[in-house]
Parts: C-alpha cells; structure tokens; sequence
C-alpha cells in the first residue's frame, strides 16, 4: 500500500525503555502478527515527535494515537480520548520538535501544516508503573497494562474499520475493563 492510499494512521508512541510508557509500542507489535484492514498505515513512532508531527500532515483523514496516559482508571483501563485539536494560531502552545508529548506534538504539526489535521482519537492505557526520578531505565510492562495490550488489539480491529467506512464514527469501548467515557479531553502525559 502507497502512503496515498492509507486513510487512517495507527501511531504508537511511547519510551519502550520507560515501564509502562511502552504500551503504544507493544500494541503496534502485537499487530504485525494481527494486521489492520487495507487503508490503514501502522507504524511505531517511539519517542520520535517530529516524525509523527510530520506523518500527521501526509493527508489522512484519521489519527489514532496509542499511548498510555494517566487517567485515574485502575490500572490496564483503556480510554479513547479525543483532544481538542490546536489551531496553530497566536497564543498557541509552544510547538516542540523533540519528545513525544502528544499535545506538543499536535501543536507542532499544526504549526508546520498549511491545511487541517486529521480527526485524531487518542487510545489510552491506565499505567500502573512508571519509572521512579532515580531510574533510567525500567524495562518490562506491568502485569495489568501487558494484559491490556490484546484488549487494544481487539479494540482496533473494531474501531479502525468503523473509522475507514465513516471517519466521523466514535465507536464505543465495550470491554469491562474500559472506561465507557469517551471524553474529549486535552491530553494530560
């Protein structure tokens, strides 16, 4: 598939040397064994802000962010968020060329694009471990955001062919283990 041809972009981000940051990561992993339909582009961005603030701007209609995040949900809880896109505009935030600060990043592609961004939905993973100051590294997801991981695949496979035929869908979270709110939300890393 051309890059003209993906309509919807699957991004992980996320520090795999982080613990529980590494969950977007993994997520894209387990779906090279489970691909998407056709019309999707799946790719692991990592801690590379700048490409995906750039890929952002490659015509696609939707975005689906799989990060983890800090919600106050048990730990393994997915949530799909949907953030209020930046304008670029004056009084903006501060676009940020390296790092992957979700919200950074949108600022920046939306500071580098003439056009609009595409509907982004972030899907989110409750950590429950996230290295201390001290550390830097801490390898290895926790038991319950692991566990969550084929909840996201399943989830995907569910969302991505329901955003391809209508990109203007929010399909639901119907897991128990996933939170029913699907806030729009600014991104809180």
């Amino acid at each position: 598939m051309t890059l003209t041809e993906a309509r919807l972009l699957v991004a992980g981000v996320g520090n795999i040397f982080l613990a529980d940051d590494a969950f977007g990561p993994e997520v894209i992993r387990a779906l090279d064994r489970r691909p998407l339909p056709p019309g999707t582009r799946v790719r692991d961005f990592g801690i590379r802000g700048l490409d995906l603030a750039y890929e952002l701007l490659d015509g696609y209609t939707t975005a689906v962010l799989v990060d983890a995040a800090e919600r106050g949900h048990r730990p393994g809880t997915l949530s799909l968020i949907e953030p209020d896109l930046p304008d670029g505009g004056p009084g903006a935030a501060p676009p940020e060329a390296h790092g992957m600060d979700p919200a950074k990043v949108l600022a920046l592609a939306a500071h580098l694009g003439d056009g609009t961004l595409p509907r982004v939905l972030v899907l989110a993973c409750e950590p429950a471990t996230r290295p201390r100051a001290d550390e830097d590294i801490a390898p290895g997801l926790s038991t319950p955001v692991s566990d969550a991981v084929a909840h996201a695949v399943e989830a995907l496979h569910v969302m991505v062919p329901a955003l391809l035929a209508d990109p203007a869908a929010t399909p639901a979270l119907r897991r128990q283990e996933e939170s029913a709110d699907p806030s729009a939300a600014g991104l809180a890393h």
